[in-house]
């Protein structure tokens, strides 16, 4: 496993104490638009233009179904649950969210090293990708709570040490994703503004943000959530399970709570670029454990080079 390095410039100072001042982001959101993959030049242009893509179908149902039966068996495991991975919701005892699935279960290893999502990520990251992060978030039905507003980029900036913006996740439906039953959100065009959060990363951190209640530090500022929605809107993202939404990691996005009778379970992928290796946490005294923000900077490999079984 590589060992962290010392941080280099911080171009994206966040966890200030005054006010939240958004800047122009430094770096590209696509950083080879010629790099060779499975988008064409029009989704590669959208991304860049979006911040995101969607996919009506980027697995099929039986492995959506297969993903969403193993979460279920992974999260009835006592021994899994006592070791910080499952996060159960703050006024319940439902799952909220298990990390690190694509370690613990074969069946999400085989997706998550899938060329259907490693390939577009190599192709708009320009580079070889590793695994920065895998979680499932489950939203039960009727008790369910949000995710409220945030850059991805922002935490991990913050507290895992990634010097840039060279990272991006896909949210794949395991189950159907309905106007109802707490959607992704996502602001178009965001990802090309970096919000810095107010307040600073106490110890442990890890902890109390992964519940989402009351935090101190790492919200979006609400007055440039505002404004950034009022200029280019708010797209919601729903599909049936299989469907996926390709987003860059500095997108603003959300998704509300969810009341319906119906659970929305989703698999998130975090690919962050080879070239692109944490560092020492830029806003935190501490990088979080390594089943939120790996530092084992191996290459996904690809199909061509994975033995035959």
């Amino acid at each position: 496993m590589a060992e962290p390095v010392e941080c280099v410039d911080d171009l994206y100072p966040t966890r200030v104490e005054a006010e939240s001042v958004p800047f122009a982001r430094h770096h590209s959101v696509v950083w080879d638009d010629a790099s060779p993959g499975p988008l064409s030049t029009d989704e590669v242009a959208a991304y860049d233009g979006d911040g995101f893509l969607a996919f009506g179908a980027l697995i099929d149902p039986a492995e959506a179904r297969e993903c969403h039966e193993e979460i279920q068996r992974m999260a009835a495991d006592s021994v899994l649950r006592s070791s910080g991975r499952v996060v159960v919701e703050p006024d319940s005892d439902q799952i909220r969210s298990v990390f690190e699935v694509h370690r613990l279960s074969d069946v999400f290893r085989r997706v998550v090293q899938s060329d259907r999502l490693a390939d577009r990520a190599r192709q708009v990251l320009g580079s070889d990708v590793y695994i920065h992060q895998s979680r499932v978030n489950y939203k039960a039905a009727f008790d369910g709570s949000k995710f409220g507003w945030h850059s991805d980029f922002e935490t991990w900036h913050s507290e895992d040490g990634m010097p840039a913006p060279r990272a991006l996740s896909f949210s794949v439906a395991l189950t159907d994703n309905l106007p109802y039953n707490g959607p992704l959100m996502i602001i178009p065009g965001s990802q090309r503004t970096f919000v810095p959060s107010v307040g600073r990363t106490p110890p442990g951190y890890h902890k109390l943000s992964l519940l989402g209640k009351n935090l101190p530090a790492g919200p979006a500022d609400r007055t440039a959530v505002t404004a950034l929605a009022l200029r280019h809107g708010i797209r919601q993202f729903t599909g049936p399970a299989g469907s996926a939404v390709m987003f860059d990691c500095n997108c603003l996005h959300a998704s509300g709570g969810n009341v319906s009778p119906f659970p929305r379970t989703n698999l998130f992928v975090v690919y962050n670029s080879v070239d692109n290796p944490l560092t020492t946490p830029y806003a935190a005294s501490e990088a979080r454990p390594r089943y939120l923000a790996d530092r084992d900077f191996t290459p996904v490999p690809r199909s061509a080079d994975r033995p035959r079984r």
